[in-house]
This record gives C-alpha cells, sequence and structure tokens, in this order.
C-alpha cells in the first residue's frame, strides 16, 4: 500500500479516530477544524483533550489552523463534521484541489432533507463522493479496538480507493455501491437509539429492546426502499449492525439521550449533559418529513419526534407505541 497524504476535516472525536486509523496506516494526516483551540491544542499537547483525553495523537497527524496550509498534493478529503455544518464546512474546502471526499457523518441537512452526497454535489464541482458508515464508537477506533464498517459510493472504484487507505486487521472495511441506503441506515438508527433509550430507561426491559430494534429496523427498511436504496444494505453493517451498536450500548450519545428524557430530563437538560452532538436530534424531523413525502408508516420516529418536540412525555410516546392495532408482522 502507498501513503498517500490525507485531509481530515473536523477534529472532534470521530474525526480525530478516523485520522488515527490513517495514521496508523502509515498516511500522512492533515487535521482541521473551524474550533482553532482544538486544533492548537492538538499541535502543543499531542492529545485531543476535549473529545479523545487518552489516546497520544502520532506525529504523522499534523493539525493546521488554516484549511490553506492544506498541501496541494492532497486530493482526498475525509469529511467527519456533523451532517448540519456539512454545507458550510465544504465552502472551506473550495480552495483546494479536490478529487474525491469521504463522508462519514450520520445524518440528514436540516430543513432540505438532504442526503450528504447531494450536499457535496450542489456544493462541489467534479467530486468523486464515497460514504463511510457502520458500527464504530470513536473511542473504540482510537484505542485500535477491532471495527468493520462499509464504504460506499456510485462507483465501487472510488469507495476501494478508500477502503484502500483505510483497511487494516483491525479496522476492517467492506465495500458497497449501495450508497443510498448506507446512508438512510446510519440517519434513521440514531432516532431508533433514542427510542431504545427511552425503552430502557423506563424498565421496559430487554423483551421490548429486542422488538424495538426489530421493528425499527422495519421502519429503516421501508423508508430506504422508497428512495431507491437495496434491501440487502439494510442486514449489513451499516444497518442492523448499527442499529443494534447504537440501540444498546451507552457509548451512544442518541440512546443515552432517550435515558435521560425518560428520566424526565427537558432536551435542553438533556444535551447539556452530553456535551456533545445528538445527531439523532437533529434527523428525527427530516426523517418525519421524507417519510411523509414518500408515503411511509414509521411509528416509532413518530413517536420519538413527539417526544423531542414536547408534544407528549417519554412515558405517553412507549404508550402511544403500545396500544396501537394489532396488524401483521411486514416489512
Amino acid at each position: 500500500m502507498t501513503s498517500q497524504p490525507v485531509l481530515v476535516q473536523g477534529a472532534g472525536s470521530w474525526g480525530t479516530a478516523l485520522a488515527l486509523v490513517l495514521a496508523r496506516n502509515h498516511h500522512q494526516v492533515y487535521l482541521w477544524d473551524i474550533d482553532l483551540d482544538v486544533i492548537r491544542e492538538i499541535k502543543s499537547d499531542r492529545y485531543n483533550r476535549r473529545y479523545l483525553p487518552e489516546i497520544k495523537i502520532p506525529d504523522n497527524i499534523l493539525p493546521i489552523e488554516k484549511i490553506e496550509d492544506t498541501p496541494v498534493e492532497v486530493k482526498k478529503i475525509i469529511s467527519a463534521v456533523p451532517c448540519h455544518a456539512l454545507r458550510s464546512s465544504l465552502n472551506f474546502l473550495k480552495s483546494l484541489s479536490i478529487e474525491s471526499v469521504c463522508l462519514a457523518c450520520k445524518g440528514l441537512e436540516p430543513d432540505t432533507q438532504k442526503l450528504g452526497h447531494k450536499v457535496v454535489e450542489d456544493e462541489i464541482d467534479n467530486c468523486s463522493i464515497a460514504i463511510l458508515s457502520g458500527p464504530s464508537f470513536a473511542v473504540e477506533v482510537a484505542a485500535g479496538l477491532p471495527t468493520a464498517i462499509t464504504i460506499a459510493a456510485k462507483d465501487t472504484k472510488i469507495s476501494q480507493d478508500f477502503s484502500d487507505i483505510f483497511h487494516t486487521d483491525l479496522f476492517r472495511v467492506y465495500v458497497d455501491s449501495d450508497y443510498v441506503g448506507v446512508q438512510i441506515a446510519g440517519a434513521v438508527k440514531n432516532v431508533m437509539a433514542i427510542a431504545a433509550g427511552i425503552s430502557d430507561g423506563l424498565g421496559f426491559g430487554s423483551n421490548a429492546r429486542s422488538a424495538l430494534i426489530t421493528r425499527g429496523l422495519a421502519e429503516i427498511t421501508r423508508l430506504g426502499l422508497s428512495m431507491g436504496a437495496k434491501q440487502d444494505t439494510f442486514m449489513g453493517l451499516a444497518g442492523l449492525g448499527d442499529l443494534i451498536l447504537t440501540c444498546t450500548d451507552d457509548q451512544s450519545r442518541n440512546r443515552r439521550l432517550g435515558l435521560l428524557l425518560a428520566e424526565g430530563l427537558t432536551i435542553d437538560e438533556a444535551r447539556k449533559e452530553i456535551g456533545q452532538e445528538i445527531e439523532g436530534l437533529n434527523t428525527a424531523k427530516e426523517i418525519s418529513i421524507l417519510a411523509k413525502k414518500n408515503k411511509i408508516e414509521m411509528p416509532i420516529s413518530e413517536q420519538v419526534i413527539n417526544v423531542i418536540t414536547s408534544q407528549c412525555s417519554a412515558k405517553e410516546a412507549a404508550q402511544n407505541l403500545v396500544s396501537r392495532e394489532k396488524r401483521y408482522e411486514s416489512h
């Protein structure tokens, strides 16, 4: 494998973790973030103390304060900024000679309901786009624990190109062409994780959580198929794999949000306690709009939206779900 220079945009926990994977794979990594305090701290201390305080940052990760300082030979960008900031963040890239972008965020653009690849197409001409997703907590990736993810692109040569720079024995990459399905799965699973947190926070138990994950997968699949995704995608790493992870482990910020809402905290109180981006909170309304537009029934998502918009309490939302009329199980 030939060493390549790569720019990682976003020095939060996920962007830094991906930069670490690339650095351990012997690539020269340039790391940029709009938050200069984070960048300067990494540069001076070789630690990202805000997001990954236990992990030493290796010398082949070079934090840069100005994105214009990215060397001209950098042609690949990994974008790990939150979905709501993706469009504005792309403006910083327009001065660079970009050939391909790999999006590592999970969600939809606020107000437009656009998937990430559409946002990139709007903002950057003649740029190949890949999507990185799957069951992957940043802390575990940063620590070098075994992880498997999916990289999808319309042109599998592009997904293979990004796979080549990321893939290791401990960070296994599977390539796919269903870039729409991978994005839908990554967006909606965050909403399902909020629901799982609510269910567990109310003490509903393991049976209820298992049912919620299963029916949540059915909702994700219905929406994805209506948008042209492939059924198999939702049984893979980016679908079922990521759904199980975020619904069952308290490292998930979305699940923790649900747990806090079940305790009776307000959205603002829960956000303050979690202290980091909660993508499902930003995505839920957009998912609802997409479901209506595509005439898809998504009852779990609907009840999560009711809770986070204060239309009902967590307990009332759970009661609304269990009191639904009986029906055949279907997808």
